[in-house]
């Protein structure tokens, strides 16, 4: 069994960008224990200071879209450019385990392998977006370790992006070209959210199709209201297999970080989500405290019980465990 740390050497470990201290502290934040998240609240005390100077991306897409493909070829060219990055995606979750059951790191090879990369794959669990509970931590940690991008790959649209959303700075869309009418419902939705769309696999017999879409997506995405960070959205075509197209994306979250930094919006949206932060974890812990009550786990089941026959409903039963 692993030597427990304490939360100085915890600390010391992360600053000094060790690897292997980064990796156990992201799974004590992921600890449901009592005694693993007071640990990990210290840890995070003591490293704050020294995060929150990365670029945060989230990255999102249709099933399909090759989104792990597409990350790969991004975080290669990063590396190139001298940037230290770290992928946090989030995986579904086995409903037997409780385990990942996609494995990033299986399917990001060569960036996996890199020295300045750094790639933590988690559960979804039941979290809003497919964005677990603990990525805003696991975020902070990797920043105070010295990494200056940080993607956030979600499971996929589908789910309510607007968790991951939340806490970036740069939310891109991954689409393909002829993915169908029946996505546009869940495209509308997304697209709103988007700072920029990339239509991926443009290359070979799908490269024409794909300029055709970026046309297409950029006359929608001019339909929209103007976001309050006053940008306009931009639109790209890439392929991860040629690797055409791919440094341009990064050039649009550079110029959309230039603007905004400029603008003071960045700045701004960071201390909202920071306050976002604050109202989840005081909504989750006030969750977590009301159903470990002994008379609310004694009462739980009955009533639920009754809220299926039908013979009291679900806001009486409710108001009845509040106010035990």
């Amino acid at each position: 069994m692993a030597k427990r740390f304490s939360a100085d050497e915890y600390a010391a470990g992360i600053l000094a960008g060790n690897r292997m201290v980064l990796s156990r502290a992201i799974t004590l934040v992921e600890s449901t224990l009592p005694s693993d998240q007071r640990l990990a609240q210290q840890v995070l005390d003591q490293v704050l200071p020294h995060a929150g100077r990365s670029v945060r991306v989230g990255i999102t897409g249709v099933p399909g879209v090759g989104k792990s493909t597409f990350i790969e070829a991004l975080g290669l060219e990063l590396l190139r450019q001298g940037k230290r990055l770290a992928v946090l995606a989030v995986d579904p979750t086995s409903q037997r385990s409780g385990g990942s059951i996609l494995g990033d790191k299986t399917r990001m090879n060569q960036l996996a392998a890199q020295e300045q990369a750094y790639i933590r794959p988690s559960p979804a669990g039941r979290s809003l977006g497919g964005v677990t509970r603990s990525t805003r931590e696991a975020m902070i940690l990797c920043e105070a370790a010295g990494h200056d991008v940080i993607f956030i790959e979600t499971v996929g649209v589908g789910q309510s992006e607007t968790a991951v959303h939340g806490m970036v700075d740069f939310f891109l869309l991954l689409m393909l070209a002829g993915a169908g009418d029946e996505l546009q419902g869940i495209k509308k939705g997304i697209m709103e959210m988007a700072d920029a769309v990339t239509i991926t696999k443009a290359d070979g017999q799908n490269e024409i199709a794909a300029k055709l879409a970026r046309r297409e997506y950029q006359n929608a995405l001019h339909l929209f209201p103007l976001a309050p960070s006053g940008w306009n959205p931009k639109v790209t075509v890439s392929s991860a297999l040629t690797g055409r197209g791919v440094p341009e994306v990064w050039q649009v979250v550079e110029q959309y970080v230039q603007q905004t930094q400029q603008s003071g919006y960045f700045q701004r949206r960071r201390q909202e989500q920071n306050l976002h932060w604050l109202y989840e974890a005081i909504r989750q812990g006030l969750e977590e405290q009301f159903y470990a009550k002994a008379n609310v786990q004694a009462q739980l089941p009955a009533l639920r019980q009754q809220v299926i026959e039908g013979s009291k409903s679900a806001f009486g039963a409710a108001a009845e465990l509040l106010s035990l």
